[in-house]
């Protein structure tokens, strides 16, 4: 089976597949042939486009590719159940957010990602769950490009605990979200907070 990659630029998206997904509305396709990735990154600040179609035989060739020419950076994060049922999220940036964080070196994606949840939101995760998914985003640090690969995982902690907000991260709030609060909060969110949450079947 091909595979199927999602790489996230802003409130842009680049799908990456052999076959025209059935979900997105509007969507440009790209000429796979001589694709070259910071050519389109660049573009894309006077596109008014939203998502992207790179459409090949072989999604897995074109995403290594893309990958060669970037900086990648390894992150993990948590979507956190406490006993009332309720979820996590941070606000930081002007956005509601998961927690998440870089990992460190020799460190484990699924031990980086308890770890990053416990620091930014003073709490202890209780158990570390399965992995809920993968994703991609590709952002600017000074000349570079950087491609975030972050492993998300759901977590449970016990009772319902004070939160308290790491704000040397630029965290200004952690609270505790009930299910039908949620699209509440994702209306102002990043596009790959509301894959993770989809990927949970919360929306």
């Amino acid at each position: 089976m091909a595979q199927k990659y999602r790489i996230y630029i802003n409130d842009n998206t680049l799908f990456i597949t052999h076959e025209l997904p059935s979900q997105i509305d509007k969507i440009q396709q790209i000429e796979a042939e001589g694709f070259d990735f910071r050519s389109f990154y660049k573009n894309l600040k006077s596109s008014k486009q939203k998502h992207y179609l790179l459409l090949t035989k072989s999604p897995q060739a074109a995403f290594r590719k893309i990958k060669k020419d970037l900086t990648i950076v390894k992150a993990a994060g948590g979507l956190v159940n406490n006993a009332k049922g309720e979820f996590l999220f941070i606000f930081r940036n002007k956005k509601w957010d998961l927690p998440k964080g870089k990992v460190e070196k020799g460190e484990k994606m699924k031990v980086a990602a308890v770890r990053e949840v416990e620091e930014e939101c003073g709490v202890c995760i209780a158990q570390r769950n399965k992995r809920i998914c993968k994703t991609y985003h590709v952002y600017e640090m000074g000349s570079e490009l950087i491609l975030k690969r972050t492993n998300w995982y759901h977590m449970t902690v016990k009772g319902s605990p004070k939160l308290v907000p790491q704000v040397e991260e630029g965290i200004t709030e952690a609270v505790w979200v009930a299910p039908y609060e949620i699209k509440a909060k994702i209306k102002n969110t990043y596009p790959l907070i509301i894959d993770v949450l989809k990927n949970e079947k919360l929306l």
